[in-house]
This record gives C-alpha cells, structure tokens and sequence, in this order.
C-alpha cells in the first residue's frame, strides 16, 4: 500500500459538475482529491479488505440475530421500546439490505481493524463507485497512471443487481433532506441505479412527505408510498412524530429497520463479546461497563450515534486528547481500544469498505490531517497494481 503523487485532469471539476457531482468541494477546500493516489497489491485487496470485509458481515448476522432476541441488547444500544418488535419483524422477515460501509484501518502490512460500521446512511458512494471509475480510465489513457491498471470497484454493478432482485412493482420513491448537496447527490445517484434496475423511480424531499387521514404515507401528488429508500437515520426517524406512523404503513423500507443494530456503535462492544480476539476486531465496552477499565491507555470514546466524527474523542496515553465537538452523546458512548490510522506523507488514512447486498465489492479511501476522519476530510482514488 502506497500513496503516489499523480498529476490532476485538467479538466476533472467541469466533469464533475456535468455529471452531477457538484460537493467536489466543501466549504472552500478540495473534498475530491486527485493530486494523489492509492496503490495496492491485488493481495492486499484481496486478503486483507475483501475476505475480511466478508467475514466482518457474517459476524454482523450473528449479532443481529442474537440482538433481536433480547430485550437487554435493545436497551443498551437505546434502541425505543415502542420499536422493538417493529425491529425484530424486520429482521425475522429477512427484509433486505441494499449498501454499507465498513470503517477500516489499515496500513498494507498488519490486519485491518474494524473502526466502525456505516450500516444506514452511509455517503461517499458516489465518488467511489462511479466517479473514481472515471478518473481510472481516464487517468490511464492520459497517461497519468501506469497503463494496466485495477481497481477494486464493482460497486455500480452491485447496486443495480440488487435493486433488481428487491422485489418492488410500485413506485419507489427516494428521500433526502433538504439543504445537503451531499445527501441530494448521492441519493440522485442511487435512484440512477434503481432505474437501471429497471425500477420506477420518484425523488421526494423529506420535508415534503406527507401522512393521509388514513396514516399512509404521501408523495406530493398524494399517491401513497409503498416503498421508500430514505438518507435518513432510523435513530432520527424513531424519535420523530410520524415515526409510530411507520408500523401500520407496511413500507418496503431502504435501510430496513433492522439496520440501527448494526449502524449503532454499541454494535462494536457486542462484536467483541462474542468474537474477543478475533484479528479485524478492537477491544470495545460500553462506557458504563466496568471491563471498560480493561482499555487503560490510547483509547477512543464514541456515542452509540455519531455521524462524520462528531463528538468523538481520543485519548492517548500521554493524556492529551483529541476531540471533534457535536450534537451526539445523550443516549450513552462506547470505549474502543485506539488503533492509529496509518499516515502517508502527514495524511490519516481510513478505508471505507463497501458492501452490496451484503458482498464486498469496493472501497474508497479518505484522509484528513488529523486523527478524526470528518465531513471535510478528502477523498483520494486508489488503483490496483502488482
């Protein structure tokens, strides 16, 4: 594994904004990053991403599994009791999965860690599925990079083959919240795949969903909804006043409600009970566990709910501290032993590792220059080549 400086297109911003992938830049810094690349070996990819990526979703099911079955795993994950069955139905009804992302680290020599499990509403899919794709091909024609290369990237195709085998005859809407380029764009995006698919597609704001005198779910035509992929966190939409609405409408619903298990940090210390040691694994407790002693020094202290870093903190056994401010916190925090990211040439480097229908079949690489990966942290293509 190797960070190689690489000319940028000349042209890539304008591509972007043809394309649709207008968050190429936030706040007024570079979010895509081009003017570096990832290098791996097809073994690296292989060995140490892709099989553990998939013996990682394994586990998940087994914890899943033992979770909706007990009554003291929904209380420590702050999962509402009014939800519970609506849950465990989900899960008992095999109701499908379409995306996520695993949060490695990973240094190219030493087994990748689980950090954590972007299992609901997950965003970066875009750039890493389609528009490092572009950059690949292109990049090699203009000679940018050597000519042969790879990447590990089949996500477009996975996305399409599993919205075809969901099932929907009706419409399926999709929704995002207003205000975020990011959500809106990667939304657009897998509403490209759903028609792909070959599905019936209709975009809808959040905010512009609306409950009929019946408790139905509405578009803006007052059709009702009968399945809906949403970029909107379950823990979100279980405190939410038309949440309750949710367990009559019998939705087809994208991410199932199953998924806060696994979206939730306190699936961490759950996957260490039951497979301590394992070597893609980091010791985790909840914070109110006493064994949480067990991690004296360089550890990190994450909120059962966070999204883009916020409030998590590190601790590093010099005593100083490392903290990223947010609104997260209130329903309890996990303590996970700390595994640095690697640094190449003063970046931290994180892997996300996606998975399709629950197969591994990509990744996407972020950095940032500090120690907590965040909204703002960069995204950099990576090619395969032995």
């Amino acid at each position: 594994m190797q960070r190689i400086v690489v000319e940028e297109r000349a042209d890539w911003k304008a591509q972007a904004e043809s394309l649709g992938f207008n968050f190429h830049t936030m706040y007024g810094t570079a979010y895509w990053d081009e003017t570096a690349c990832y290098r791996f070996s097809m073994k690296q990819i292989e060995n140490d991403i892709e099989d553990p990526t998939n013996e990682i979703e394994q586990m998940c099911f087994e914890l899943v599994s033992r979770a909706v079955n007990d009554e003291e795993i929904f209380t420590r994950l702050a999962v509402p009791e009014a939800y519970w069955d609506y849950v465990r139905t989900s899960w008992l009804n095999q109701e499908k999965n379409l995306y996520g992302r695993l949060d490695l680290s990973y240094n190219g020599t030493s087994p990748a860690k689980l950090l954590e499990y972007n299992a609901d509403t997950p965003t970066s899919l875009y750039e890493s599925s389609a528009f490092q794709w572009v950059w690949l091909e292109q990049a090699m024609e203009q000679g940018l990079i050597p000519a042969g290369c790879d990447q590990f990237n089949s996500i477009h195709e996975n996305m399409v083959k599993a919205f075809e085998k969901f099932g929907i005859d009706d419409q399926l809407h999709l929704t995002a919240c207003k205000g975020s380029e990011e959500d809106e764009g990667t939304v657009r995006y897998i509403e490209e795949c759903a028609v792909q698919a070959g599905l019936e597609t209709s975009f809808i704001f959040l905010e512009d969903i609306g409950i009929d005198e019946n408790g139905f779910f509405t578009d803006l035509d007052d059709e009702r909804i009968t399945a809906l992929f949403k970029l909107y966190p379950w823990e979100w939409i279980f405190k939410d006043e038309f949440g309750l609405s949710l367990q009559k409408n019998q939705l087809t619903m994208i991410e199932p409600p199953w998924r806060i298990i696994l979206s939730n940090k306190g699936m961490l210390p759950l996957l260490w009970e039951m497979f301590e040691g394992h070597p893609n694994l980091l010791p985790a407790y909840f914070s109110n566990d006493h064994r949480a002693s067990k991690i004296e020094n360089n550890f990190v202290e994450k909120p059962l709910f966070s999204r883009e870093g916020a409030n998590v903190e590190i601790t590093k056994a010099d005593g100083s501290i490392i903290r990223e401010d947010g609104p997260y916190g209130e329903e309890g925090t996990i303590i996970q032993a700390l595994h640095p990211l690697p640094v190449f040439d003063n970046n931290h480097t994180v892997i996300g590792s996606w998975l399709v229908a629950s197969n591994a079949c990509g990744i996407g690489i972020r950095e940032d220059d500090t120690a907590i990966t965040k909204d703002t942290s960069r995204f950099l293509p990576h090619v395969i080549l032995d």
